[in-house]
Formats: structure tokens, C-alpha cells, sequence
């Protein structure tokens, strides 16, 4: 520009040219392009001392010749990757920021770090039988609690090799699990895997909700990490296997090997871990009960992935794959339910409020329950259709009052309403021996002479099962053949409230009402008090209350409750019991209850049917054992005359037997009355009686032979034989 002045040339205004600034070796140069427009035509003339004899060739990328171009690149991308680098950091930086924000927020929603702690597990009740076995679990987990060193190891290490192969390296999340999750859900294009550790599975079951979401699982991270700050692996890993869930009510192993495998999980193979390790997954569509096939396949991967990690031997994986798990078939209607029921009934009387794992000793023996449960239920199988009869129950003690097995209906699984405690059914004839035995104490005698004839009591007309009458008779003969006039006639004479007064002495608690027909057994009563009752007559008078638990234990050991032997004294004089229990075995020896009869043994019962067969009784005893049996139906509709000298006297009669077998014969306390003959009357059984609708006209019983004469009573003297 210079030089041009120095030659004289005028320098033209830049507006209005098009100019191309281009760099070359650090100078901004005018293109030939850029001169004024006049002069575009003339050839051009460098410059002698600029002009360049080798000028530099153009640069492909645009760029001048030499080195320039190329350090302009490197300059370039040093620039654009250091922008990038900036951006990438303030992006990052920014998202940390909004990461810490959110998780600091669903933080802010849990309870103070320093202030959480793991929440009590629902105590478990573990109900025994008398052997120490186990009846039934109570509670809302179903089982108790165990401990890492009271398991097999191979059981803790198939869940660890399914469902957290690393989790005694991680801390708490397992970034790695995350990614390798990611990886194969997305290849399988669904949700084949999760990434939750252990550790992240027990936060969730121990402090938050099923609920699918992110605030979830971001709270599930901050608690895991808290728990794997807090515990030991090995304390986390048994807390996970005492609390995760297994379907079918069953919370922790123990509740699941109970539940699936009848046994506890101190006891279970690698074949039956492997298959509870493989249930957590899906409770429900992996149960063994439900889908036995699906449950075996998954674990088959449980048991090889054992193998794979090291926790088995190859051998020990090719046995349990050899010889799979198997959920045995449970056999019965569950009747030891209605014994749990009860213990959790009357649980609370004796330790109040549970607070821990307990166990409770009961008196139930377990080879009589499951007798008394298959003699009921194929009873009623074999002729409850036939007969209308749907339901039974049965309640059989020792003379003591302790239960030794209760059956409150005939399918647990169908109705839970317990018949055994919470029935009350009208008893019929089995009330008698309360009005005989006031009889007694008022003066009578098994020999006293009642009539047996048609009776009519301010309008009250009871009239025999059979509609026949044998005229005079005595009241052991009346007993024996369950003759309602003959009752009927003796709650007259001694009243009905001092038989109530008997029969509550005794131990029935439920309301009596102070009328004629109570005699007949119209007061409703339930199978265990009167049951408890007649155990009154088997142990020699004295008062019986029945009771089911012998002893209650922490899991620690520590005694939390044990029963003391209860002497509540005589209810029924020596001479009195010696009496009613000979008129009780003249039903086992010639009346209503020959059939039933136990060879060898001193045995008393007696019958019980009500009107219109809405209820059949049988109740029995001997010196070791008082048993109860009902027949009926829960709406009380009419049985297709079923007596209790049928349906239940057979039941009780085959319950007995097989729970006296082997057993040595022992006598009746007290002995048996010996001024009574060892037959009276015709000795022929009679059907039992029931509650008349209609009154009967009087029949003759030439086959009846008149006793001895007895010394008379005052009423005898008084009004006449």
C-alpha cells in the first residue's frame, strides 16, 4: 500500500469492492480481485522486491503453503476438544448437582440416619405337641427366627450364588450387577435380570414398599448402603433369610421349609435350598405346590450356579440334580389347626402380649389327633352324604382336663369355625347323667324304682324314642335304655335348678335354661365343657378344667410361663361316683353303647340325640382317656335319623379302641357300685332317645323282669313304688 503512494497511485475507498482477506505467512494480502474495478483487466505486475520465485503451493485444505496450514489445524482441534472437555465437565458437573439434589431429597423423606434401626420382626408362636413336635406355626410370618450357624451352609449360599454372586465384594450396590443386568435385559429386549443386590433386597423388605419407582429405588440404595455400613455380611445375609418372602404366608426359611417341606430348614437338602433360593424370584408362579415343574427348572439353575461359584462339589450337584426336591402330600384335613386356634385363644390369659419368638408345649398328642381327624373324616365320607350329615367334631382328654386332641370340624381348609370350643349344640341324652346323678345325691339309689309310662307335666308330654314302655323300672334300667319319661319324671321331683347346679358344679358354663325339658337335653351346651364334665366321673370326682398348654419358652430358653398341677377338689362323693359310673357302665354292657364297648376295660358312656336329628352325641370314658364326639350339621337341618347310638358311637367306639391299644387296663377310681345287678331288664340295647314331638299311648314290655325289692326312699314311702 506504501509503495503504491510512493508511485503516485491514489488510494480508492474500500466500500463498494468485494474483498478476500486471506493470511499469508502472517500478512493480509489484496487478492487481484481486490483492486479497484478499472483496473481488473490489466495484467497484473508483482512486485520485484515481494515477488516469490518458488511461491508455496495452495494447501488442499484451504490453508497457505509451508507449515502454516497444518498448525492451524492442530490449533483447531486443540480448540474444539478443549471446548468440548469444558462443556462435558459443566454438563457433568451440573447433573452431580442435580443427582445429589434428588437423591438428597428422597433422603430427606427416611428417617434421620443416626435414628433408624431394623424394625422387630412379628413375633412367631411355634405351638408343640406334648412330644415336642410341631404342630403348627402362629403369627404372621409363619415360622420362627433362625440363625446363620443353625442351617445347613449350602442353604445361605444358594441364595448368594442366584440372586448376588458377589455380594461379600460389593457395598451394598453392585455396579458391576447393575451393568451386566443392563446388558441382558436389553439384549433380551425385556426384564431377564435385576440388579438389586441382597443388601438392597432386605432395605426394601425391611423398610419400604413393593412400589415400582425411582424414588424407591433410590431410597432402596441409601438404606442398603446404610445396612452394609451397620452390619456384617453374615448378619445382613440372615436377616435377608429371615424376612424375605416365600409365598403361601411363609416369611423367612424356617416358615418355608415348614410350609413346603413339612421340616425344619436346620434339616433341608441342597436339592430342597436350591429350590427354596430359587422361589424368592416369583413367589407365586414359582411355588413348588402350585407348579412343581417350574420350580424344579429354576432350581436346576440354582444348584448349578452353586457348582460354578465353588459352594458345592460337582458330585454333591449331580446328586441333587439326580434327585430332586419333592413337596410331600399333605394328608388330613389340617385338623391340628383348630388345636392351634385354641392355643392362640387362651395364650394371651397366661403371658399377655407377645413380644418375641415363643414356644408353646401343649398337651395335644399328636398320634390321637391325626387318629381322632381320620376316624371323623372318613366317617363322614364313608356316610355323611347318605345320612345329611356335613360336619363333626371330636374332643378327647385325660381325666386330668389336659386336651389331648380337638378336631372342631371336618376340613380346616374349608370352614375355620372351631364346633369343638365355640359350638353350642343341644347334648339330648348325654345331659341325663346330671339329672341321675342329682338323683343319687338326694337320696336315690341305680335300684330306685321309677315308671316307665306315658307322662304329662302341665302340658309337657315326652314320650319314649321307641314309643314302648316297660312300666316300673329302676333308674340304672333307665339310664341304660335312655328312657325320657323316666328322666323326665326325676326333674320333677328334684327340680330343675338343682340340676343345673350339678351339671355347673361340674364345669358347664353355658347358660341352662330352669325348665323341665333340660332334662332331655334342650340347654345348649359346647363339646369341650362337656366333655370336661363327664372328665369328672373318670378321675374319681374331682374338678376338672381343661387346659391345652403346659409350658411357654423364649428363644433364649427362659421360662416365660409353666402350668402347676391344680388340685381344685372333689365335686361328686365317693358313694355317689361309685354309683352314676355303674349306671354308666350299664350303658357300655347292655345298653345304647354295647357295640362300642372297649374289651377289658371298666368303661362308661352314654348317647345323646335331639329332636328331629339335628344333633347325635356320643360321649365315653375310661380311667385314661374322656372322649366327645358330635354329628350335624352347622344350620342345625335335620340328619337322616342319625342317632347317637350310630354315626357318633361308632367313631367314638373306633377312635377308643385304636387309642387304647397296648394300653394296660386300668379300673374306674372309685370301683363300681356293687349293689347293682350285672344286667337289668332284658340286658337288649335300645335305640336312643330324643326330644318328643307327640305324645305316645302307653305299650307293654313283656320281656322287662322286676328287680328284687329295694329299700324305699322318702318319695317312695311317701307317694308309693
Amino acid at each position: 500500500m506504501n509503495d503504491r503512494i510512493a508511485r503516485g497511485e491514489r488510494r480508492e475507498p474500500s466500500f463498494g469492492y468485494e474483498r478476500d482477506e486471506r493470511h499469508v505467512d502472517g500478512e493480509m494480502r489484496l487478492s487481484p480481485d481486490d483492486r479497484p474495478t478499472r483496473f481488473r483487466n490489466a495484467p497484473a505486475q508483482p512486485e520485484p522486491s515481494r515477488q516469490l520465485r518458488n511461491p508455496p503451493k495452495r494447501d488442499k485444505r484451504g490453508g497457505g503453503g509451508g507449515g502454516g496450514g497444518k498448525r492451524r489445524g492442530r490449533r483447531g482441534r486443540r480448540t474444539f476438544m478443549g471446548g468440548l472437555f469444558y462443556w462435558t465437565m459443566v454438563f457433568g458437573l451440573w447433573c452431580l448437582i442435580g443427582v445429589g439434589g434428588v437423591v438428597a431429597y428422597h433422603a430427606s423423606q427416611l428417617p434421620p440416619i443416626d435414628q433408624l434401626t431394623v424394625p422387630k420382626r412379628p413375633p412367631n408362636i411355634a405351638i408343640l405337641a406334648a412330644d415336642g413336635s410341631l404342630l403348627a406355626n402362629r403369627g404372621e410370618t409363619g415360622g420362627r427366627t433362625v440363625t446363620i450357624g443353625e442351617i445347613p451352609p449350602y442353604l445361605p449360599r444358594a441364595f448368594v450364588a442366584i440372586e448376588d454372586r458377589r455380594f461379600y465384594e460389593h457395598f451394598g450396590i453392585d455396579p458391576i450387577g447393575i451393568t451386566r443386568a443392563l446388558v441382558t435385559n436389553l439384549r433380551g429386549r425385556g426384564v431377564a435380570q435385576g440388579g438389586s443386590t441382597l443388601t438392597q433386597q432386605l432395605a426394601k423388605n425391611l423398610f419400604l414398599t413393593q412400589e415400582r419407582t425411582a424414588a424407591r429405588k433410590i431410597q432402596e440404595a441409601i438404606l442398603a448402603l446404610w445396612l452394609e455400613r451397620t452390619y456384617t455380611k453374615d448378619q445382613i445375609l440372615e436377616l435377608y433369610l429371615n424376612r424375605v418372602y416365600f409365598g403361601s404366608g411363609a416369611y423367612g426359611v424356617e416358615a418355608a421349609a415348614q410350609r413346603y417341606f413339612n421340616k425344619s430348614a436346620r434339616s433341608v437338602t441342597i436339592a430342597e435350598a436350591a429350590m427354596l433360593a430359587g422361589l424368592v424370584q416369583a413367589p407365586s408362579r414359582l411355588a413348588p405346590n402350585r407348579n412343581p415343574d417350574l420350580a424344579e427348572k429354576r432350581a436346576q439353575l440354582v444348584i448349578a450356579a452353586m457348582a460354578d461359584q465353588g459352594f458345592i462339589t460337582q458330585a454333591a450337584a449331580k446328586t441333587a440334580l439326580t434327585a430332586p426336591a419333592e413337596v410331600p402330600e399333605r394328608v388330613g384335613a389340617g385338623s391340628v389347626n383348630y388345636a392351634a386356634d385354641y392355643v392362640m385363644d387362651v395364650l394371651d390369659d397366661f403371658i399377655g402380649a407377645v413380644e418375641g419368638d415363643v414356644t408353646v408345649l401343649t398337651t395335644i398328642d399328636s398320634k390321637l389327633q391325626s387318629s381322632a381327624e381320620t376316624t371323623l373324616v372318613d366317617a363322614l365320607s364313608a356316610q355323611g352324604a347318605k345320612l345329611n350329615a356335613s360336619q363333626g367334631a371330636v374332643v378327647s382328654l385325660a381325666p386330668d382336663g389336659a386336651i389331648r386332641a380337638l378336631i372342631g370340624g371336618r376340613d380346616y381348609t374349608k370352614s375355620q369355625f372351631n364346633r369343638a370350643t365355640a359350638a353350642r349344640r343341644q347334648p339330648g341324652s348325654s345331659f341325663k347323667p346330671f339329672v341321675y346323678l342329682t338323683a343319687l345325691e338326694k337320696g336315690m339309689t341305680p335300684d330306685t324304682i321309677r315308671d316307665d309310662a306315658p307322662v304329662s307335666i302341665k302340658g309337657w308330654e315326652p314320650e319314649n324314642y321307641s314309643r314302648n314302655y316297660r312300666g316300673p323300672v329302676t333308674l340304672a334300667t333307665a339310664m341304660q335304655n335312655s328312657l325320657n319319661t323316666v328322666a323326665a319324671r326325676l326333674i320333677q321331683e328334684v327340680t330343675p335348678r338343682e340340676v343345673i347346679r350339678t351339671a355347673q358344679r361340674l364345669g358347664i358354663n353355658s347358660a341352662l335354661q330352669p325348665n323341665l325339658s333340660l332334662a332331655l337335653g334342650t340347654s345348649e351346651v359346647t363339646p369341650l365343657e362337656l366333655t370336661a364334665a363327664y372328665a369328672t366321673f373318670a378321675n374319681g370326682g374331682q374338678s376338672v378344667l381343661p387346659y391345652v398348654i403346659r409350658e411357654v419358652r423364649q428363644t433364649n430358653g427362659k421360662v416365660v410361663y409353666a402350668r402347676k398341677a391344680a388340685n381344685l377338689g372333689p365335686v361328686i362323693q365317693p358313694q355317689y361316683l361309685a354309683m352314676i359310673n355303674t349306671m354308666f357302665n350299664g350303658v357300655m354292657n347292655g345298653g345304647t353303647g354295647s357295640k362300642f364297648n372297649i374289651p377289658g376295660w371298666q368303661v362308661g358312656g352314654k348317647s345323646g340325640t335331639t329332636q328331629d336329628y339335628g344333633d347325635a352325641w356320643f360321649v365315653g370314658f375310661t380311667a385314661r382317656l374322656v372322649t366327645a364326639v358330635w354329628v350335624g350339621n352347622d344350620d342345625a337341618s335335620k340328619m337322616k335319623r342319625v342317632t347317637g347310638a350310630g354315626l357318633p358311637g361308632e367313631i367314638w367306639g373306633k377312635y377308643m379302641k385304636t387309642a387304647h391299644a397296648g394300653a394296660q387296663p386300668i379300673p374306674l377310681p372309685g370301683g363300681l357300685w356293687q349293689g347293682a345287678p350285672k344286667t337289668i331288664g332284658d340286658g337288649a340295647p335300645m335305640a336312643d332317645a330324643r326330644i318328643p314331638a307327640a305324645p305316645a299311648q302307653p305299650q307293654g314290655d313283656s320281656g322287662w323282669v322286676r328287680p328284687a325289692p329295694q329299700e324305699k326312699n322318702f318319695f317312695e314311702r311317701l307317694f308309693g313304688g
